[in-house]
Order: structure tokens, then sequence, then C-alpha cells
């Protein structure tokens, strides 16, 4: 199946090295993922909050990218299949050294019991 690309920006740096969202509202993420359009970093759908597919919904944004090291994988929300994406604006991931689930200091010691 080919799949429209239009929905990715290469040139777009992410948003920072962490969920927006979790960060203003002092929460915590399991993984990252990064909006290929906008470059805005949310938190999986396993998370508690889920504000990368919560970002899709509000924006139209159909393309997210995995933000979690050594993964190069894309998402069609619209389709619901992974695809092939560009080279993204680096950094391509989180810092290596960013715990999972994070931020630090903030994930709850009943963190496995909160995830969807």
């Amino acid at each position: 199946m080919t799949h429209d690309l239009s929905g990715i920006d290469a040139e777009k740096p992410p948003s920072g090295t962490g969920c927006v969202e979790c960060l203003a509202e002092n929460g915590w993420w399991l993984h990252l993922r990064r909006c290929a359009q906008c470059g805005h970093i949310g938190c999986c759908d396993s998370s508690p909050h889920q504000h990368a597919s919560a970002h899709s919904r509000e924006t139209g944004h159909p393309i997210i990218a995995s933000f979690e090291p050594g993964e190069g994988w894309f998402y069609d929300y619209a389709t619901g299949e992974f695809l092939d994406g560009p080279q993204l604006a680096k950094p391509r991931w989180h810092p290596e050294d960013q715990p999972v689930p994070g931020p630090q200091g903030r994930v709850p010691k009943d963190w496995q019991s909160q995830l969807h």
C-alpha cells in the first residue's frame, strides 16, 4: 500500500525531550511519540493520558514516529498502519540516559497498574 506522506515535515525539530502535556501537568509517561508534521512530543497510548493520539485528533496531524532511542518506525493514525518515513530533524530520539518510564522523579511506584 502506498502511504500519503504529506503529514510529515522532516525539517521540523521535536518540541522537547518529553511529553509536552505531561511535563506541564506534572505527569509521567511510558514511551514517547513525535508528531511527524509539527514535532510535538506526546506520550504513547499505553501511558495514562495518551497525549500523542489526543494531539493527532485535535490537530488532524495523522503520522507519528517513535521518539524512543533506536526505534525508526512511523505510524499513520488515519490508516492504522506502520510505514517507512524519511530521516527526521535531529534529535531523532529522546536522550538515551532519560529513563523509561519518565521523567525521573515523577513515576509512581505502582506505574504498571496505571498503563492502558
